[in-house]
C-alpha cells in the first residue's frame, strides 16, 4: 500500500534557487533587449539581436518553467521538431520570394 509520503517521493522537486536564477536571467535578457532600442541600433544588427534575445528567453521558459528540460528526448523532439521544420520552410519561402521579386524587377521593366 502506498502512502502519501511514497507518492511525494516519486515526484521531482526542483529547488527554488533554480527558478530565481532563471527569473534573474530572463530579467537580464529583457534588459538587453530594451537596450537595443535604447541605443538606437538599426537595420539587420537590431533585428538579429532582438530575435536572439527572444529565442533565448523562449527557450529558458520552455526548458525550465514548462519542465521540458526534464522530459524524455522523444517528447522533446515531438514538441520542437514540427515548429523548427515550419521555420525552415518559411525561411526557404522567404528566400524564394526575394528571388522572384528581383527577377520580376529585372525582366518586367
Amino acid at each position: 500500500m502506498h502512502t502519501s509520503s511514497d507518492a511525494l517521493a516519486g515526484q521531482q522537486q526542483h529547488p527554488i534557487g533554480l527558478y530565481l536564477k532563471v527569473w534573474a536571467l530572463l530579467f537580464v535578457l529583457s534588459m538587453m533587449s530594451y537596450a537595443v532600442d535604447y541605443y538606437h541600433l538599426q537595420g539587420l544588427w537590431r533585428w538579429t539581436l532582438i530575435l536572439v534575445f527572444m529565442l533565448l528567453k523562449a527557450g529558458l521558459i520552455v526548458a525550465v518553467f514548462m519542465h521540458l528540460a526534464w522530459e524524455r528526448l522523444a517528447l522533446i523532439y515531438a514538441i520542437l521538431l514540427p515548429p523548427l521544420a515550419l521555420i525552415a520552410l518559411v525561411g526557404l519561402m522567404a528566400s524564394e520570394a526575394g528571388h522572384v521579386y528581383l527577377t520580376r524587377l529585372l525582366f518586367f521593366r
